[in-house]
């Protein structure tokens, strides 16, 4: 193995085991860590470039993070989501399954939109009132969100399959339409997994002195839903509902850039539902926390990404890969595609595995009559697992907005959602998305 490959492999290793093991925090790791492994290979000279580099190629997704959590949380304050939060209510009845199965249902029909932002958001605020008055574990929430997510992800207007896409020269549309049946496989392997989170949460809970369902419901009502009665808009109901199907619509569409769109879009919500200054400034401040905490995890992320390409640890890591796949595997390649996706997806961004890796390795399967599209679904498979990486700026909303450690979720999630990549490869197998063989 080449030197700075095997390098760069013992950065991505030492910062997930730092950050599972709670030796450091996420947002020090992902600064001091990479860091740490430039300096000691000799990246003295141009270290700051390629930091900064980083931070810029970052720092559209930091500021969208930034105002969509301000966009959403002043729809909070002003109680867009509290009919939603009353149907959950009433309809799950207190019970830990049916609230596991009720957020993965949630999660997979906002997620249409194929941004794990705005689904976070609103599955966020309608749900986590209701784990914590039941003291429901709120991994299970995070969790639940985050497979069901991976699942809506691969829409074809979702980032991963339109990568593999335009990185191969491929029709979007052919490679989701012949990936459906195991996309849905893992949709219901997720609701499995509710199913079975349900389950334990329900001996636990029952094992623990528990206030009647009826009190627990009121509770979420009157607290969640009545709340602060004078940060309430219920006038304005209609506006804010018009105004957030317009803001989802454009962000479908993709006719407006997501920065502007959300900043744009924050603003007209502010003096929509708070135009006195005092009661905006207010607002913001109530929020900052949350917004800058995700954010800065954001910018950090941008320091570790920017040493990783500038130092070319990410070639090295693909040209080792290449490297050691022996040519005995040759007609296997969209199998083992599949395989490499799952590592891969994590320990590198999309963008550098899909625009880096994937057309290398197209070059090889396309010598043993492997097609372009077959192979395009089979490095789609890693991204049941891809949203647990350290460089998915909406994972770092996820935890922020759950309050669940990013080790922590790497911990609590990580066999669920490998499981996952077993399940969707399986299924895509099976239906002939992409052949065991050339």
């Amino acid at each position: 193995m080449d030197g700075l490959a095997l390098l760069a492999f013992a950065m991505v290793a030492t910062f997930l085991a730092l950050v599972m093991t709670k030796r450091l925090s996420a947002l020090i790791a992902l600064m001091v860590v990479p860091t740490v492994f430039a300096l000691a290979a000799g990246f003295h000279a141009g270290l700051g470039d390629m930091m900064i580099e980083g931070v810029r190629n970052l720092a559209p997704t930091g500021v969208m993070l930034l105002f969509a959590i301000l966009y959403f949380s002043l729809m909070m304050d002003a109680g867009l989501f509290d009919p939603l939060v009353r149907v959950i209510v009433r309809t799950v009845h207190g019970d830990p399954v049916r609230i596991a199965i009720g957020t993965v249902v949630l999660a997979l029909v906002v997620g249409l939109d194929g941004d794990g932002t705005t689904t976070y958001m609103i599955c966020i605020a309608a749900l986590l009132p209701l784990y914590k008055h039941i003291d429901m574990d709120r991994r299970v929430l995070a969790c639940l969100l985050i497979m069901s997510c991976a699942v809506m992800n691969l829409s074809p207007w979702g980032g991963p399959t339109a990568r593999a896409a335009t990185a191969l020269h491929v029709d979007p549309g052919d490679v989701f339409v012949r990936l459906l049946p195991a996309i849905a496989a893992s949709g219901a392997w997720t609701l499995f997994v509710a199913w079975r989170m349900g389950l334990r949460e329900r001996v636990r809970l029952a094992a623990n002195p528990q206030e009647p369902v009826a009190k627990i419901e009121q509770d979420v009502l009157l607290e969640e839903v009545g709340g602060d009665l004078s940060i309430k808009r219920p006038r304005l109901f209609v506006p804010n509902l018009l105004l957030t199907l317009t803001l989802l619509g454009l962000l479908i569409s993709g006719l407006v850039p997501l920065v502007p769109l959300f900043m744009i879009a924050f603003a007209a919500a502010a003096m929509l539902n708070y135009p006195n200054l005092a009661e905006q400034r207010a607002r913001i401040a109530a929020h900052a926390a949350n917004a800058m905490a995700t954010a800065s995890l954001v910018f950090a992320a941008g320091i570790f990404t920017g040493i990783l390409s500038g130092t070319k640890m990410v070639d090295a890591m693909a040209g080792t890969v290449m490297y050691v796949i022996p040519p005995e595997l040759g007609p296997y390649l969209a199998p083992v595609t599949a395989l490499i996706s799952i590592p891969f997806t994590v320990f590198i961004s999309n963008d550098a595995f899909y625009f880096g890796m994937l057309p290398i390795i197209a070059k090889t399967a396309a010598l043993y009559g492997i097609d372009a599209a077959d192979l395009a679904r089979a490095s789609l498979v890693g991204q049941q697992i891809h949203l647990l990486s350290p460089l998915v700026a909406s994972t770092y909303l996820l935890v922020g907005q759950t309050g669940v450690e990013f080790g922590e979720l790497q911990r609590f999630v990580w066999k669920w959602a490998l499981a996952s990549c077993g399940v969707f490869m399986a299924a895509a197998l099976l239906v002939g998305a992409f052949p065991f063989a050339a």
